[in-house]
């Protein structure tokens, strides 16, 4: 009998807690601190650590998992299930110490397989759900099967996002305040993409954020040739509901089957702030 393959990923891949549980992903939280507590990300509302933020000007600070807490993973799915394999469907190693917690975690284990998505929030949550997807239809997929797939889907992910508020990326030190004053009073928004693991700034959009959201979802599916049986759009909380509306008229309009809205949480949220928003699919 062939062995099962269990998912794990980590809460920075934004999958909604009902979508992880419909597919059978485990999901281990990275963390947030700020008042002085350090929190699961997911256990708290993000609308409370913005309101700290504007209270107390303190911005939050994000922590990826730590060897404990996989360890805590493994030994609960290997108890339950002790002749499964687990596929840990790492946030980008670049990025975060997350994967390097997993494998110290994985020391002397048998059955555990890692691979870096090199990607974050919808971008990973898409490649996870594309394997979750290959391991619900089939479930005679092997090890080596599952991971050819999540290699296929690494390869042809495309994310790139608008963060919501620049007050976070100037307080957490990833802008200066000489690029941050230029796009305030140009009203300039950077794109933020996903290239090799890393998160980059390569263009700016200029106008008010309710219209170059509309320009990003008219132009980046296009730019990026995505296939268009499925799209993810990302949104923080704060997007304006109206905007929304619109996207998804965009994006029906050009042909996509299936949208599937991300809400980002605690931890991309802490360095995108309130009103972000993003596009995430594969290249057809």
């Amino acid at each position: 009998m062939m062995s099962r393959i269990l998912l794990v990923t980590e809460s920075g891949a934004d999958l909604a807690p009902e979508i992880a549980k419909e597919y059978g992903v485990t999901v281990v939280p990275m963390h947030v601190t700020y008042g002085g507590q350090t929190r699961d990300d997911g256990a708290f509302p993000v609308g409370e650590m913005f309101a700290h933020y504007k209270t107390t000007q303190e911005l939050p600070k994000t922590s990826g998992c730590t060897p404990s807490d996989f360890e805590t993973v493994f030994d609960r799915l290997q108890r339950e299930e002790p002749d499964a394999q687990i596929l840990y469907l790492a946030y980008s190693a670049c990025t975060t110490c997350s994967m390097q917690s997993a494998l110290i975690a994985a020391q002397d284990r048998k059955n555990i397989t890692a691979i870096d998505t090199k990607s974050v929030t919808a971008g990973q949550g898409a490649i996870v759900l594309r394997v979750a997807k290959l391991l619900r239809e089939h479930p005679e997929t092997t090890m080596e099967e599952a991971v050819a797939e999540a290699k296929r889907a690494i390869e042809s992910v495309k994310m790139g996002f608008f963060p919501g508020d620049l007050d976070y990326l100037r307080a957490g030190g990833r802008v200066s305040n000489a690029a941050y004053l230029g796009a305030r009073i140009l009203s300039l928004h950077p794109l933020i993409e996903i290239l090799d693991g890393k998160l980059m700034s390569t263009k700016k959009y200029r106008g008010a954020m309710d219209r170059v959201v509309r320009q990003l979802a008219e132009k980046f599916p296009d730019e990026q040739q995505l296939d268009r049986s499925v799209i993810y759009p990302i949104y923080g909380e704060g997007l304006d509901a109206q905007v929304m509306r619109d996207v998804e008229q965009i994006l029906r309009s050009k042909g996509f089957k299936e949208i599937c809205w991300v809400k980002t949480g605690c931890v991309i949220a802490a360095h995108s702030g309130p009103g972000a928003f993003g596009i995430a699919g594969f290249t057809a």
